[in-house]
């Protein structure tokens, strides 16, 4: 019984990895696309905070303003920059 569950494992991995090879390609390809279209690039506002520790394990949290943040329209970051729509979820940065 392991040893079916091991071969099956063994047999699925690789397609598993060619997959998201092939889907990460092909997101990068799109990506360029929309460079040399100049739609590549999208801008988010973004809350910054910044988290200052206090005596007695207390936190003090201040907002330190709202700037925009430069993100790429993909499903995957490309080029350093963090996708959009992970960005447009998580709106707050923490330091």
């Amino acid at each position: 019984m392991v040893r079916r569950w091991i071969r099956l494992i063994l047999r699925f991995f690789p397609v598993l990895i060619g997959a998201a090879v092939l889907l990460y390609a092909g997101d990068w390809a799109v990506f360029q696309v929309r460079v040399t279209h100049r739609t590549a690039y999208s801008t988010v506002q973004v809350d910054q905070f910044l988290a200052t520790p206090l005596k007695g394990e207390k936190t003090e949290y201040d907002l330190m303003g709202t700037i925009k943040e430069t993100c790429a329209r993909s499903m995957f970051p490309q080029q350093w920059r963090p996708h959009c729509w992970w960005l447009k979820r998580h709106r707050s940065q923490w330091e």
